[in-house]
């Protein structure tokens, strides 16, 4: 009965210390700022900073009882701006990789560079894949993960009064802190 109780109590222990995946919890060495926007040539914005916490943001109604909507906020290094993501199911982004724009929906993404103004233009749908790493719990645990981006979004850039778009990868690596 003893050794019940103690392969019991181990197996909460691993349970309450590994990730979704099957590894350990927190976000590892990804960089504290490491998800860049960047077109390559003009424009580039690393954000970082992120922290999650579940919000009920953009909650699944096809959800399992118990899992929670996350949501993702952070700012721009260097600059004003921010980044918003809502992960409407982070249990099923915990074990395989979720669509940029669907499973990790971008709320909000801005900033300012060479005195013009970058947003996400949310009529363009982006396209890629985002993964986590040592995310416990749903994204619920206090270790907090890493989300990796690896997509293409397109910007709305303003400078002195004149529009254009321009098309943009989002990707890195970054750590986000749990509440």
């Amino acid at each position: 009965m003893w050794r019940l109780l103690f392969l019991s109590s181990t197996s909460l222990a691993l349970a309450a210390c590994s990730d979704d995946g099957g590894g350990s919890c927190g976000p590892k060495n990804a960089a504290e700022f490491g998800l860049v926007a960047t077109n390559g040539s003009d424009v580039s914005l690393t954000y970082g900073g992120l922290v999650s916490g579940p919000n009920h943001d953009c909650p699944d109604p096809a959800a399992p009882m118990g899992i929670e909507s996350l949501t993702v906020v952070g700012s721009l290094s260097g600059g004003s701006g921010l980044v918003n993501f809502c992960i409407p199911r982070p249990d099923l982004l915990a074990t395989t990789p979720g669509r940029l724009g669907f499973d990790v929906k971008i709320i909000d993404l801005k900033g300012d560079q060479n005195s013009c103004s970058l947003t996400i233009n949310t009529t363009a749908v982006p396209s890629g894949t985002v993964t986590s790493d040592g995310m416990c719990n749903s994204g619920q645990g206090t270790q907090g993960y890493a989300l990796a981006f690896n997509g293409n979004i397109v910007l709305s850039r303003t400078c002195n009064g004149t529009t254009d778009m321009v098309p943009a990868s989002l990707s890195g690596t970054v750590a986000v802190a749990g509440m």
